[in-house]
């Protein structure tokens, strides 16, 4: 039986896939709005680090777990 067209796609498997494309094939304003988008990513990524960590220590500090 086929897999169905709108199969999940596993955590990370889209990044993984940009990370392996040919950068040969783009165009300098390609490459650039490609980093434009990468460095957007990052900050949503440190920005929901932030968050965890700030919701680690909130939780740690309401049970009573010392900071490592």
């Amino acid at each position: 039986m086929d897999e169905p067209a709108d199969a999940r796609v596993g955590r990370g498997q889209r990044l993984q896939e940009a990370v392996r494309e040919d950068l040969e094939l783009f165009s300098v304003e390609e490459l650039e709005a490609r980093i434009i988008v990468l460095e957007a990513e990052i900050a949503r990524s440190r920005a929901e680090i932030g968050r965890k960590q700030a919701g680690r220590a909130a939780a740690d500090a309401l049970f009573g777990r010392k900071p490592e």
